[in-house]
């Protein structure tokens, strides 16, 4: 029987009620859903609108729905349409006629708005872990192998030489800002819905303030219409997942491009590669690429949450029932990146040794000779004019810096003397770089040292 079946003489087309079901979805939450309605279960009892012995048969009730739902023993159809009808139409059928009072006070519009807000601080919790983990990954890396040398790249050309783990806490950095946006999402998805009805509260006495203390929440949301029509929250969740897998994303990219033998920076792990069924020589990127790939499901799904309300009129419409689909793939999409790119960290290897003589000579030390001159007190623009000079000097005779010599420096400018070879040691030119948030040894201990913090 249809929740309205008092309006309606007939059930739903078989086709409708296929097409309107959200169950399968929904039973991801079946947890919070239970979690609920036991909070609005001892509230009513609180309050007086149930007994005790009507609260205690209603929460044996829902314990044991749960137990059957997790072990797999209570299969709802499709004929129930969500959660929340699954949960209570089970419950009478083990509590009998006092399973319908659960409802009291509450509609469906709040639960699921409820249930949402849980589910989403769980997993929110699950992805703020994760990415620490990750944090904690690429901080292992750069003390293991951080000090190694390696181009710093602009317009994926050679700029400057740096240190690997220079690089890295750039990334740690980035998925930091990650983990502060998921604490603020988790600021205001931490207020409770239930209680607000479909839209315009309940004239019943309900404590909204004491049922949200029992499920956990931090408060309530002030306006029931809001409570039920919002979805901003959401959106903000699918937002800091899309920026997120950016950052992963990029981050693969560079892997795969590291791996290569044109860069040859790090090795894929083993269990995080695969083969060809053709070519027996390859070690192909695949969880990289596929986190690169996966990117996109989640601005989809960001998309999709944008464009599903930004014409609807208050309060709940069923247009808002899709939101699940979007909202649940991008968290549970982004959590599985940033623990398979973390599993890709911990288990790569670093060739240390790439570049220590690829770089001697190397025209990304030009930005060297252009400060030396800016130390002598050149002007900056006329130093930077001079190093351009100098490495067209050098690309004319067919190769690099290690051409130069005392007499040629002075031929291009006079401030030049001995020790301006000197700056063209690389380790020195990294070492040199002592700036707040530069490429020297210093400044990136000291970045892990705050990370770790």
């Amino acid at each position: 029987m249809a929740l309205w079946s008092g309006r309606f003489e007939g059930g739903p087309a078989a086709a409708f009620q296929r097409f309107s079901e959200s169950l399968g979805v929904d039973l991801m939450m079946f947890e919070e859903d239970v979690a609920g309605s036991m909070a609005h279960a001892t509230m009513l009892g609180e309050v007086g609108l149930l007994s005790e012995t009507e609260v205690k048969t209603l929460i044996d009730g829902l314990a044991q729905v749960r137990s059957e739902l997790r072990e797999g023993t209570y299969t709802p159809g499709i004929e129930l349409e969500d959660v929340h009808m699954a949960v209570e139409s089970r419950l009478i059928d083990i509590v009998g006629p006092v399973g319908g009072k659960l409802h009291t006070a509450r509609s469906r519009n709040d639960q699921v708005a409820t249930d949402v807000r849980l589910w989403m601080l769980s997993n929110l919790r699950i992805l703020d872990e994760a990415l620490a983990g990750l944090i904690d990954a690429l901080c292992t890396r750069i003390e293991q192998d951080g000090r190694t040398l390696i181009p710093g790249f602009t317009h994926l050309q050679r700029g400057q030489p740096i240190w690997l783990g220079h690089h890295l806490l750039a990334y740690c950095w980035m998925l930091h800002r990650d983990r502060s946006r998921v604490r603020d999402c988790m600021t205001r998805m931490d207020l409770s819905p239930l209680g607000a009805g479909a839209m315009a509260g309940t004239p019943h006495p309900i404590d909204r303030k004491r049922s949200a203390e029992l499920m956990g929440f931090a408060g309530v949301v002030e306006n029931a219409m809001d409570a039920v029509a919002a979805r901003d929250h959401l959106q903000e969740a699918a937002s800091l997942c899309a920026i997120c897998v950016t950052h992963l994303s990029r981050m693969a990219e560079e892997l795969v491009l590291w791996s290569t033998p044109e860069f040859k920076i790090v090795r894929m792990g083993e269990a995080y590669a695969t083969g060809s069924s053709i070519m027996p020589q390859k070690r192909n990127p695949d969880a990289a690429e596929l986190v690169r790939g996966k990117a996109g499901r989640v601005y989809g799904d960001l998309q999709a949450l944008l464009t599903m309300v930004k014409g609807l009129p208050l309060a709940y419409n069923r247009d808002l029932q899709e939101d699940r689909h979007s909202l649940f793939d991008a968290m549970g999409t982004t959590i599985a990146c940033v623990e398979m790119m973390q599993g890709m960290w911990s288990t790569l290897s670093v060739y240390t040794e790439r570049y220590t003589e690829v770089l001697k000579g190397d025209f990304l030390l030009a930005t060297e000779l252009a400060d030396y001159l800016a130390a002598k007190g050149v002007p900056f623009r006329d130093a930077h004019h001079v190093s351009g000079s100098l490495v067209k000097w050098c690309e004319d005779r067919g190769g690099n810096f290690s051409l130069l010599t005392l007499e040629v420096l002075q031929e291009h400018h006079s401030a030049f003397e001995a020790d301006a070879f000197d700056w063209l040691e690389l380790e020195a030119a990294v070492e040199r770089r002592v700036s707040h948030g530069g490429t020297a040894w210093s400044e990136v201990v000291r970045q892990v040292a705050l990370l770790r913090a």
